[in-house]
């Protein structure tokens, strides 16, 4: 493998939990440079002192709705490392609702965080990329969900579908730029988040049930696939969402052996 993310400088959004944070050790681990971009002070704090990385981590608080908070978290990566070579796109939010009793206040806020967002971000960082001269790589964050509907999650499917048709769009019109995007569509991951809306019992379901691999997917599975994106070798990858998901989306949901037979028969 010719991977190395050495030196890179990374970009990521919502880094103080979760994916993100997961993203931003492995590029540390393999020698990048890194702004890490969240809303929770606190919780930034935390994973900093985390990573343990000194000088090679700007951190920096902000709000992905807010262009301003946006473009100068940019201005300070340029300014220490002089370009931005990866953008990891990675800050998003959930919620659980039946359809039929969506506040419209919720779904805006989902649509506001995980496909609005993601644009600001995006459209800002890129600008920034096509400034230099090796232009750069943008990774947006979808969802298996925004691949397969799941119950009780229209807005965040909505949301994550939208981050799809984007990154396709993006792709077509940076690449005069040299500028490679992806997404990442991650099923079934324990995080954080996931833990906070799902109860152990419907975890063991779900893992039993639905996913072929036998298994939830973790945060370092998401990670590896960001950095694969990053490096040499995906460099004619661009516009493709990769599916990180145990196979859950390649078939109808029924797993080989979730229905035995009776003996005999």
């Amino acid at each position: 493998m010719t991977n190395s993310l050495s030196d890179k400088v990374l970009f990521a959004t919502g880094a103080a939990r979760g994916l993100a944070k997961a993203i931003v050790a492995r590029f540390l681990r393999d020698g990048a440079n890194v702004l890490a971009f969240d809303s929770n002070a606190e919780n930034l704090a935390s994973a900093v002192q985390e990573w343990a990385a000194g000088e090679r981590v700007i951190s920096w608080t902000g709000d992905v709705r807010r262009r301003a908070n946006i473009q100068a978290a940019i201005e300070a990566t340029v300014e220490r490392w002089g370009r931005i070579d990866v953008l990891a796109n990675v800050a998003g939010i959930a919620r659980e609702d039946h359809f039929l009793d969506i506040e419209p206040e919720d779904w805006q806020r989902i649509i506001d965080v995980n496909l609005t967002g993601v644009f600001n971000v995006a459209q800002l960082v890129a600008r920034q990329m096509a400034r230099q001269p090796g232009g750069g790589v943008i990774i947006n964050m979808a969802s298996k969900n925004g691949i397969a509907a799941e119950v009780k999650y229209a807005h965040y499917n909505a949301s994550k579908a939208g981050v799809i048709l984007l990154t396709k769009t993006m792709a077509l019109d940076l690449a005069d730029n040299n500028i490679r995007v992806n997404a990442v569509a991650p099923g079934y991951i324990l995080t954080p988040m996931a833990a906070e809306i799902d109860p152990p019992d419907f975890m063991e379901f779900y893992q039993e049930r639905l996913i072929p691999l036998n298994r939830l997917g973790s945060p370092e599975d998401v990670a590896g696939a960001f950095a694969f994106l990053a490096g040499d070798d995906a460099q004619f990858m661009t516009g493709h969402t990769l599916v990180i998901d145990g196979g859950q989306t390649c078939g109808d949901g029924r797993k080989l052996r979730a229905y035995p037979v009776a003996e005999g028969k």
